[in-house]
Formats: C-alpha cells, sequence, structure tokens
C-alpha cells in the first residue's frame, strides 16, 4: 500500500522522536537509524486505516524492534574484544532527543548508557520511555504488552540499577572547553600530580577499540593508575605518529551532554575522550577510537567546521 503525502509526513515528524528513543536504547546511533528505517518499512506495509494512534503504534514497533536487537546485542558484545563503548553523539544531533529535564539529560549520557547495559531489555525500555520520554506507566504497559503493575515494578528496580551518588556537572560549549583545557594541561605537563587532582579517587578510564584500533582492553581503576596510564598514552611514539601521519589537533566540545576532548589527525577523527564530570572531579573517562564507532561524529565535525584545537601534540 502506498504512502500518501500525509502518512509520509507523520512518520517523518516522529522521525527525530523515534531515532532518539532507539540511541537511548541501543546506544548506536548506527543501529539506531536501522531500527528507525525498519520501522518504516513496517508502516509503509500496515494497513494504516485501523491504525487509532499512529504515534503509539511507531513507538510499539520500534520499540520491540529494539528490544529484539538488544538481545542479539548482547550476545554479539560477549565475542566483541576489550571494553564495549557506546557511540559517542555530538551536542545538537537530534539522536539525542529532549534535554529539558536533568532526566532526560542524564539518560543519554555515556556513562548512563554505559550503567544502562547491566539492565534487562525490559528495564531498559521501561526506564528510557519514562525517565526520558515522560511516556505513563499504563502508555508502556500497553507498549510492552505488559501489566502496569508490572511496568511500575520494572521501572523501581531500574532506577535501583542506575543510582549514582554523585550530580554530575552540566556544561555548555563555553564550561566543557574550560574543563578541557585543565584536563589537557594535567594530561600533557609529564606530571602526574595535576592529573591525580583532577580525578576523583575511584575513577575509571575505559578504551574502545573494537579490534580495529589498538587500545587498552581492560579498565583502569583508581586515580594514579588513570594518570599514568594517560601520560603514556599521550607520549608520542613511533607507532602512534604513524598511524596518526602527522600532528594531532585536540580539541574541546560538548558530546553526550559531556565536556570532550576530540582527538583529530589532519581531517580524521582518530578518538573521542569524553569526560564524566562531577563537584568531586571527574569520575570516568570514556574514550573510543573505534573507527566504526566515529563516523556520525567525524562528518558532523566536518560539517560544523572550522574548529580552534586547544592545543596540537606531536
Amino acid at each position: 500500500m502506498s504512502l500518501r503525502t500525509h502518512e509520509a509526513d507523520l512518520f517523518e515528524s516522529s522521525r527525530g522522536r523515534l531515532e532518539a528513543i532507539a540511541y537511548r536504547l541501543l546506544g548506536s546511533a548506527g543501529d539506531a537509524e536501522d531500527a528507525v528505517q525498519d520501522t518504516f518499512l513496517r508502516w509503509h506495509a500496515a494497513d494504516r486505516e485501523l491504525i487509532e494512534t499512529p504515534e503509539a503504534w511507531l513507538t510499539k514497533v520500534l520499540t520491540n524492534i529494539c528490544l529484539n536487537q538488544l538481545t542479539s546485542a548482547r550476545a554479539r558484545r560477549e565475542t566483541y574484544v576489550g571494553q564495549w563503548l557506546p557511540e559517542p553523539v555530538l551536542a545538537g544531533d537530534r539522536m539525542l532527543g529532549p534535554a529539558d529535564t536533568a532526566e532526560q539529560r542524564e539518560s543519554v549520557s555515556l556513562a548512563m548508557l554505559v550503567l544502562m547495559e547491566k539492565l534487562t531489555p525490559n528495564e531498559r525500555a521501561v526506564y528510557v520511555l519514562r525517565e526520558a520520554f515522560g511516556y505513563a506507566h499504563r502508555e508502556i504497559a500497553e507498549i510492552l504488552d505488559l501489566t502496569e503493575s508490572n511496568c511500575q515494578q520494572i521501572h523501581r528496580r531500574a532506577k535501583q540499577h542506575l543510582t549514582t551518588d554523585r550530580a554530575r556537572v552540566e556544561v555548555d560549549a563555553a564550561a566543557a572547553r574550560k574543563v578541557v583545557e585543565g584536563f589537557l594541561a594535567a594530561a600533557l605537563s609529564g606530571d602526574t600530580e595535576p592529573l591525580i587532582r583532577l580525578l576523583t579517587d575511584d575513577a575509571v578510564s575505559v578504551a574502545d577499540g573494537g579490534a580495529r584500533v589498538r587500545a587498552r582492553r581492560t579498565p583502569v581503576i583508581g586515580a594514579l593508575g588513570i594518570a599514568r596510564y594517560l601520560r603514556g598514552l599521550f607520549r608520542p611514539g613511533p607507532a602512534k605518529r604513524a598511524y596518526v601521519g602527522g600532528s594531532v589537533a585536540l580539541h574541546a566540545s560538548v558530546v553526550n551532554g559531556a565536556p570532550a576532548v576530540l582527538i583529530a589527525g589532519g581531517e580524521r577523527i582518530l578518538g573521542v575522550m569524553c569526560l564524566a564530570a562531577t563537584p568531586d572531579g571527574v569520575e570516568a573517562i570514556h574514550i573510543q577510537v573505534n573507527p566504526d564507532k566515529l563516523e556520525r561524529i567525524a562528518r558532523q565535525w566536518a560539517a560544523a567546521g572550522p574548529h580552534r584545537p586547544v592545543t596540537e601534540i606531536w
């Protein structure tokens, strides 16, 4: 059944919301786009005259597609080489969705997306739909084919799993640049003490190379260990110079709502280093260098240029 103009327009007006839901559920912008495209194909094939509430229908179809993907993704991640991290998304990307409340902003942070990997698919879906998009438990129950009381119980469990003791520092572009400048000054000083002062005692650093790029395969835990690790990471060497093919520019940006270092070699984005900043210091560093997970952010970064780096190294 061919789509009429208003039916196509209706879907397109929902695309941004659907992408934002799918990204929070899957942690991958590429997978989110695929899920939304699958939803469109089902919309196209459906008898739309029988669909009373298109928004609810589209949300239900998308969510169930994502739940199926989450189940298969868990199996794939068991054989993933090294640490798995979500795909980083640059500020302003519609994939991030609504950011009016603290809960909405927190739900798309890399730190929270990593934590949500601990949830069951249903817990993740209930949490995202409730916290980030304000769906009532009755609506979520209809989407997931559960009872309302079951949804409420699942939501409580999910929140218990995701509770964090520290509040995040919310940043705009100017604040992010200030955080990144201080971080890079410490990281490039050649001394571990300045970095240790910036980190919380129980800070953790995780890197994702996806077997495509050399990256540490286990987390680094504790301020001293991370300071030593970063000092070595920023130290130039023949292999690093050969891979980059020139100098490296370090830029400040906002990624998934957090201050971030974008590492650029020439026209390429080589990596993204997200800093989970709290009033007590940086509690987590998420380093994404898997090229497959940098394509979207690289395109957006190039389109928004030119950019002024914080510093250049090597």
